[in-house]
């Protein structure tokens, strides 16, 4: 009796560490699976973050030529208002002169 005890307590042992190491196995290829999804999301959101840097300098750049082109505008046109008024005062100098000598 005691040896079939032995070796049916021997069997469970052996069917138990089997099973234990079944399980490792499978619990190792679980996490190698999880970590090649976190690597692929890692590397997808450095793509987006990279595509989202590249779109914002090419936004900074387009601003800044529109933003160079509005001030050459603006100093055109006062460089241009500038010398109509500087005509305008000029013209009403000599009015106020012809006035003077009539």
């Amino acid at each position: 009796m005691r040896k079939l005890m032995i070796a049916s307590l021997t069997a469970a042992a052996l069917t138990m560490g089997a099973c234990s190491e079944q399980a490792q196995e499978e619990t190792g290829e679980a996490a190698e699976v999880v970590a090649d999804d976190a690597a692929a999301g890692a590397e997808a959101a450095g793509d987006a973050m990279a595509e989202g840097a590249e779109a914002a300098a090419a936004a900074a750049g387009d601003a800044a030529a529109d933003a160079k082109d509005a001030a050459a505008e603006a100093g055109a046109e006062a460089k241009e208002g500038a010398a109509n008024a500087l005509d305008a005062a000029g013209d009403a100098a000599k009015d106020a002169a012809a006035d003077i000598k009539q």
